[in-house]
């Protein structure tokens, strides 16, 4: 029985696009001045992080090349989470999240099931587009927020992990994403998965996996309270 849903954010429960063509832009636009004008303790971690992994090299420059091959690198991750936090505080990013997911998430946490998030965003990043969406704030309906400090997505390891740290037997936790390479692992650890296939991602269906459309379909493939 499904105890716990654990779900991705980007084509998942938001649109690529938001991210993709919102959010970067604007951390790419906020990143220089943050980058060399703050005293931030986490901007002057940051930049002390990359001048060991990218000695001599500008760390502006060095955030520049991660963005432009999509690199999951935390010191970049923390920047852009700072630059983030001020666009959702100050009213200018509104995370605008697929139709379906706020009321499934409601029915399905009034239902009894536990939800949790797990994505390469860094967790202050995933709390604040739950926390600031269109429909709400929706972060009181997760039991729990799971980044890369946890492991790679693509490694079985990390389920195992986020079923340990949730005190749940691994075939208790159904996880949702559209990566196949993230579902193959979290099945590898024992856990339930199924693909969110939404045609506004263009996601390719994986195969050896449960597909879905939408948290409706889910709600009906898994039984899951409606």
């Amino acid at each position: 029985m499904i105890r716990l849903v654990l779900l991705d954010i980007e084509g998942t429960t938001l649109p690529i696009s938001f991210v993709r063509d919102v959010m970067f832009p604007y951390a790419a636009k906020a990143l220089p001045a943050l980058i060399e004008g703050h005293t931030n303790p986490q901007v002057v971690a940051a930049r002390a992080d990359i001048a060991i992994s990218h000695p001599g090299e500008d760390p502006l420059t060095v955030c520049q090349d991660w963005m432009a091959r999509d690199e999951k690198a935390a010191p970049l991750k923390t920047l852009q989470g700072i630059t983030w936090r001020q666009g959702f505080e100050d009213g200018t990013l509104r995370a605008d999240l697929y139709k379906d997911v706020p009321p499934a998430l409601k029915a399905w946490s009034e239902g009894g099931l536990r939800l949790a998030v797990y994505s390469s965003g860094s967790i202050p990043s995933q709390k604040l587009l739950y926390g600031y969406t269109e429909q709400g704030d929706l972060t009181s309906l997760f039991d729990g927020f799971f980044d890369l400090s946890t492991g790679g997505k693509k490694d079985a390891a990390s389920y195992t992990k986020i079923a340990a740290a949730c005190g749940l037997n691994p075939e208790d936790i159904l996880f949702l994403s559209d990566i196949g390479a993230e579902l193959d692992a979290a099945l590898e650890a024992g856990l339930q998965v199924c693909q969110l296939v939404r045609p506004q991602d263009q996601t390719v269906p994986h195969e050896g996996v449960p597909h879905a459309t939408d948290l409706n379909d889910v709600t009906q493939k898994f039984s899951l309270p409606a």
